[in-house]
């Protein structure tokens, strides 16, 4: 996935007022706590990024 992927996924998979992912319930009727997988992954992917870049760049 890329990193356009990743965002729109943060982007979508918010916290809702109940506590629960809005992005979850509007694209599957799921009523998911908030963190969902996808935004721990999509984050996750990110931070991944961003580490290597770092690295990357002081080598």
């Amino acid at each position: 996935m890329s990193n356009g992927q990743q965002k729109a996924i943060i982007a979508v998979h918010v916290r809702g007022l109940d506590g629960m992912c809005s992005g979850c319930r509007a694209w599957w009727a799921l009523l998911t706590p908030y963190p969902c997988w996808q935004v721990q992954w999509a984050t996750s992917r990110q931070a991944r990024a961003v580490t290597a870049r770092l690295l990357t760049g002081v080598r």
